[in-house]
């Protein structure tokens, strides 16, 4: 979310709109939003440094669908990349407003 530029900065009623903030979700971390400090994703509880793939992709499939406005994940790949030293999330989601894809690259 981008601030400051009026309404031109927001996505409102849109797809892409619900994909910035899935985005934004999946890159809080514990205590970092002054405003709700549960709104975060356990990265260093529940996902970095357990060994199971799918444990880990349960819990951040968990917080795209509780999202407001997503409907369901259509699609959804995560791999760890060793040589840029971070993980990387893709999925495309339903939406209220339609369909959209969100890409997201976390440092490891």
């Amino acid at each position: 979310m981008t601030f400051g530029q009026g309404l031109n900065n927001f996505y409102i009623n849109s797809a892409s709109g619900v994909g910035q903030k899935v985005v934004t979700r999946l890159k809080l971390i514990a205590g970092e939003w002054y405003l709700d400090t549960t709104a975060v994703t356990p990265w260093f509880t529940q996902i970095f440094g357990y060994a199971n793939p799918l444990a880990r992709d349960l819990v951040i499939k968990n917080i795209i669908l509780t999202t407001d406005n997503v409907n369901e994940i259509t699609s959804y790949s995560s791999s760890i990349n060793a040589t840029a030293r971070s993980f990387d999330i893709n999925a495309n989601i339903d939406t209220t407003f339609g369909s959209t894809s969100i890409s997201t690259s976390l440092p490891a």
